[in-house]
């Protein structure tokens, strides 16, 4: 069977460029090129810039990999994404095999999630108002990612199911999901409100929202319909990073992430919590209110479920049970 031929960036372009290009090549995320592009920098920064990465292989990848682990005293999890950085930069972009990697790895370690009860998260949601109180509901009431709320698409609320679809979530996966009744009627006239504001961008002349260039090629129009659109879209248009044009891109992620803060503080709770916790305490509820363990994985969209097992080590019911030694003498 003939193999499948690999792209090759421009010669002529710098290094960075280059791996622009490719990333660009292969629809790589915006968010994935500018994390990869920074990791690509540091390794340079790390070997002084004085030589090509052509030039360098696998001794220098492993010694910056090392000095991550032993000096940076990064998480694995962070450590793995440099890797996968400089291991695109060789294979994709210079076309180079770095062969067998033996670096000093991180220390994995897994701690249990910190999750709310359903009273605190009540008070959590009663500290919040307008677009950032329903956006903190379909974290905590769909379980979804903070970024798989932010880039939600009209077309991906199915009110009259009462179903969200989630799009290309972590590894790509889609999976679908109940849509709260509690919330039912805002997000319906929110997004009536996002199809008021498109209408107004096209009768200026503007309108379209970026979309997978593969999808762009095949539905030419499709940027400009209103089911492809932003359900939480910016208050103001910008100037796309890739194509140059004048769109309108969803809300930044940083605006909920501070409500969510100043909420945590209003409530008087002082556990660490962040956007994230609201998807842990979704999937611990479900299983303390009974729902199959193989059903919320499939919900939270994990691939093992010993990923999901992981809520099993705080849920409420296991340890209302258990008596401290101290009570029974």
């Amino acid at each position: 069977m003939e193999s499948k031929k690999k792209f090759r960036p421009n010669p002529d372009l710098k290094l960075m460029d280059q791996v622009r290009e490719v990333l660009r090549y292969y629809h790589y995320a915006y968010r994935t090129e500018q994390t990869y592009c920074d990791w690509i920098k540091r390794y340079l920064k790390f070997h002084e810039m004085k030589r090509h990465p052509q030039e360098m292989g696998a001794a220098e990848v492993e010694a910056y990999l090392s000095h991550l682990a032993t000096k940076g005293k990064v998480a694995a999890s962070t450590q793995r994404q440099a890797l996968n950085a400089i291991v695109f930069l060789y294979r994709e972009v210079l076309d180079v095999d770095l062969g067998e990697i033996a670096h000093i790895r991180s220390k994995r370690q897994r701690h249990p999630p910190t999750v709310l009860t359903q009273e605190e998260v009540r008070r959590v949601l009663r500290n919040m108002e307008g677009t950032h109180r329903l956006m903190a509901q379909l974290l905590y009431g769909c379980g979804l990612r903070l970024m798989e709320c932010i880039r939600l698409r009209i077309q991906d609320v199915d009110s009259g199911q009462g179903r969200v679809f989630v799009r290309g979530g972590k590894g790509g996966k889609d999976r679908t999901v109940v849509l709260p009744e509690a919330i039912h009627a805002v997000l319906v006239e929110h997004i009536e409100k996002v199809g008021d504001l498109h209408a107004s961008d096209l009768r200026e002349g503007f309108g379209e929202v970026y979309i997978p260039e593969a999808l762009a090629r095949k539905y030419p129009n499709a940027c400009r319909e209103t089911g492809w659109q932003y359900a939480f879209p910016s208050k103001n248009r910008s100037v796309d990073p890739r194509g140059g044009k004048t769109m309108r891109h969803h809300v930044k992620e940083s605006g909920l992430q501070k409500a969510v803060k100043v909420a945590v503080r209003k409530a008087g709770i002082t556990k660490r919590v962040g956007c994230h916790t609201m998807r842990h305490s979704y999937a611990t509820h479900l299983l303390e209110n009974g729902v199959n363990i193989r059903m919320v994985q499939e919900l939270m969209g994990h691939k093992d479920v010993k990923t999901t097992e992981i809520y099993t080590h705080v849920m409420s019911k296991d340890l209302d049970v258990v008596k401290s030694p101290l009570d029974l003498l």
